[in-house]
């Protein structure tokens, strides 16, 4: 294991001007990011007004259909009562004409009846071969008209219930033209409202593009500085101008299982390599160099592995970070954004899983999580009066060996 050290005392004035040069970077790229919160907030509203309003309009599309289903069985249910009612006027004319018709026969009758009343009783002798003939005639007469009467009665009650079930059916024909005129009334509406989502929902997917473009110019503008950054960082190291220099003795296989997680319970938030983040620019074209997890705010922090602690501070990216430097390959491991430090000095020894520090959200952080690095290569430097460890080179994935 080699390790160099370079106090302050020995720094260069060119070294001097590229601190200058780093913190100016620094300012800029934290305004930059500042910037890309705003607009990625911005995004996350304007997709989350489109959400709302692509749902309200899912919403409104299917009463639409609903109502058009329910005209279309209205305007069925109202052609069905006007033949409904075009019947029963049929059946009131029929019955009318069948009372007309009876009408007739028992005036007729009343006629016959009226003239053998007038005759006198010799002449109905004559004419009929003996009393008993002339009143079983009279009786069925009477029988007839009676029989007839009753019919009549009997064709009045009929015509009179059809008359009423035509005035029921009138009145649900009115019911069910009314119903329909409602319902398309409520379809126009609804088309409407439909119709102005629709506008607006256009409005706010080209707002959230705008905003997109305005991001991704402002993490091209953040790409370069951390490109110019990571010049810097490397002329610190080739000119010998850092504080604290490691290097470990070799780097073990890949799969190597040789440390535990840092939480006992947590999710992964962000993996290491070229993330989606990572893709977008983040880091300068870099990879992401750790891992992010997260366990909940003040979480304890443990080492993955024995060792001793070897540097910590304070920067506006990292927030509050400590480095272990294990006894296994002499790896450094480095854990950032804590809310606070364990009580714990440089060059204390470490057993594996004891505390370091609790989780939190300092520095360039948009949640509570603990941001996890593993280096081969870990050196520190100054930056704006802050402690720095180099985020470009020397790092490895801590998933290989977790």
């Amino acid at each position: 294991m080699l390790i160099s050290i370079a106090t302050l005392n020995f720094v260069v004035p060119a070294f001097a001007a590229n601190e200058e040069r780093i913190a100016e970077l620094m300012k800029q790229i934290e305004a930059l990011e500042a910037e890309a919160r705003q607009f990625k907030g911005s995004i996350a509203e304007e997709h989350a007004k489109a959400q709302t309003l692509q749902r309200d309009i899912t919403i409104i599309k299917k009463e639409i259909r609903g109502l058009e289903q329910q005209i279309v069985l209205t305007s069925t249910k109202i052609s069905k009562t006007k033949v409904e009612i075009t019947d029963m006027e049929g059946n009131i004319f029929e019955t009318q004409q069948t009372i007309d018709r009876r009408r007739e026969t028992v005036g007729e009758l009343l006629i016959f009846l009226n003239q053998r009343d007038n005759e006198n009783l010799m002449a109905t002798l004559m004419k009929n071969e003996n009393l008993s003939t002339f009143l079983s005639e009279a009786q069925q007469l009477a029988n007839v008209n009676d029989k007839l009467l009753e019919l009549i009665g009997d064709l009045r009650d009929q015509k009179q219930q059809l008359e009423i079930s035509k005035i029921n059916l009138e009145d649900k024909k009115d019911d069910l033209v009314s119903l329909n005129q409602e319902q398309s009334a409520k379809r126009s509406s609804l088309t409407g409202i439909k119709s102005q989502k629709d506008t607006i929902l256009v409005q706010t997917k080209g707002q959230e593009a705008e905003y997109q473009k305005m991001l991704t110019a402002a993490e091209k503008k953040r790409s370069q500085l951390f490109l110019e950054m990571q010049q810097l960082e490397s002329d610190a190291v080739t000119g010998g101008l850092f504080i604290i220099r490691v290097k470990a003795a070799g780097v073990p296989p890949r799969g190597t299982k040789l440390f535990v997680y840092p939480e006992d319970s947590y999710r992964l938030t962000q993996g290491y390599g070229m993330t989606t983040y990572a893709k977008r620019g983040a880091y300068g074209g870099s990879p992401h160099n750790g891992i992010d997890i997260a366990g909940g705010y003040g979480t304890p922090i443990k080492s993955i592995g024995s060792g001793k602690i070897i540097a910590n501070g304070f920067n506006s990216g990292f927030g509050n970070w400590v480095a272990v430097q294990h006894d296994s390959f002499g790896l450094v491991s480095v854990y950032g954004h804590m809310s606070a430090f364990a009580p714990l000095r440089i060059g204390a020894k470490v057993a594996q899983e004891q505390v370091v520090g609790y989780e939190g959200s300092t520095g360039n952080s948009t949640g509570s999580h603990v941001h996890l690095s593993l280096y081969q290569d870990f050196f520190t430097y100054t930056k704006a009066g802050q402690l720095y460890f180099n985020y470009f080179d020397g790092s490895l994935n801590p998933s290989d060996y977790l």
